[in-house]
């Protein structure tokens, strides 16, 4: 057991410094990429701005100081990046990571500020008309303004999924309505060139209405992740499967995952194994299986739980096999767990999940408990009403 141990500290601490080195090389990525943002956003803002004075475009103008906020953007990516990579310390054991979520947030909140003013502005010019200017320049600058935000927003977004990076992920999805901005506003021009007629200021609103419709649906994502959301189904499936591959080990449930940033979780889980079990082959047994949780899914498991299953009788195991048919017989029960029961002490004892999606779980578990006491009056019921953090 000894060389189990610490070779499994071994182990352990390796992984560690293989998964910093990968935190390293990602918040890289992000830098990279949030510069590229920068120098491209500062340079369409120069000519845009430029263009728009010289029109008297106020799509144009507006254009540019949105660009200017996509830059502002990128900054902020690269230094709530740079927060989150701190290494733990006292005051916050957990580290730094959810920093990257609140810089995502204050994205949010500059593209919902930039769609309220742009919509402030294109109201003004509704009420107060002024007619454009365009040039063949202006228009060859807003076209290239198009193609250039339309490759940075796809570059942007592609990285920030690859990375797992919501300040990216944003950033890129607002490049890509800037895009769609800009292209409109080309089409503005050339309909007033070709017709006469202006419709810039109408466009202008329209399309603040989207940028402040998708400045709340970023910012609605980021609170939520930013509050808790339960676990991915598919990592949570794929945990439960490493645990239950141990010998030993018949089930694998209450799996609680605490997210500390992207791709950081901390989390404890419930193991069933034989009530012959021993301490030290449970001390060996859990100690495996955080070495191999964190070798395969980046997880921390700070803590394991046992349930007990019977095995001196072949009557516990035909009791539980009616109980937990009467049970699943009602709606909305996902499972039954973490079964034992106690001959000398007459207890039966048992979790039981409950849906979220019951109207009144609470009802649900006392009809249970109601019902199961009822089958077996001479047994004293020890049942929890039990989550599932990762339900789908």
């Amino acid at each position: 057991m000894s060389s189990l141990t610490e070779s499994g500290a071994l182990m352990y601490s390796a992984e560690g410094q293989d998964a910093a080195a990968k935190e390293e090389q990602r918040a890289k990525k992000i830098v990279r990429t949030s510069i590229v943002g920068i120098l491209a956003n500062v340079f369409l803002a120069v000519f845009k701005a430029f263009v728009g004075i010289l029109t008297h475009s106020i799509a144009i103008t507006l254009d540019a100081v949105n660009n200017l906020s996509d830059a502002a953007s990128s900054v902020i990516t690269i230094v709530g990046t740079k927060l989150a990579a701190k290494q733990p310390d006292k005051k916050h054991p957990f580290g730094y990571g959810r920093i990257e979520y609140l810089s995502a947030m204050i994205i949010s909140v500059i593209v919902l500020y930039a769609g309220i003013t742009s919509l402030t502005e294109s109201v003004k010019k509704i009420i107060h008309p002024e007619l454009p200017d365009y040039n063949t320049a202006a228009l060859v600058i807003v076209a290239v303004g198009v193609v250039v935000k339309i490759v940075l927003g796809r570059y942007v977004k592609g990285v920030g999924v690859k990375v797992n990076s919501d300040s990216l992920i944003n950033s890129g999805e607002d490049a890509t309505l800037d895009s769609i901005i800009s292209a409109s506003t080309l089409a503005a021009a050339i309909i007033y060139i070709l017709k006469g007629v202006s419709l810039e200021a109408w466009l202008g609103a329209v399309i603040s209405v989207i940028i402040i419709k998708s400045g709340i649906e970023m910012l609605r994502d980021t609170l939520s992740r930013i509050l808790g959301e339960r676990a991915d189904a598919e990592l949570a499936k794929a945990i439960k499967e490493t645990v239950t591959s141990f010998p030993g080990v018949s089930g694998a449930y209450d799996l609680v995952l605490n997210n500390y940033g992207p791709e950081t979780f901390n989390g404890s889980v419930h193991i069933e194994v034989p009530d012959t079990f021993s301490a030290s082959e449970l001390d060996e047994l859990i100690r495996a299986i955080t070495v191999k949780v964190y070798q395969e899914h980046h997880v921390v498991l700070t803590a394991v739980g046992v349930y007990s299953v019977n095995t001196s009788d072949d009557e516990s195991a035909q009791v539980r096999r009616k109980i937990t048919d009467t049970v699943m017989k009602h709606e909305h029960v996902l499972q039954v767990h973490g079964f034992y029961l106690n001959e000398e002490k007459k207890t039966i004892r048992f979790d039981v999940i409950v849906s979220f999606d019951a109207k009144d779980r609470k009802a649900v578990y006392m009809d249970i408990v109601r019902e199961v006491q009822e089958m077996y009056p001479d047994y004293t019921m020890q049942i929890v009403l039990d989550t599932d953090f990762s339900e789908s």
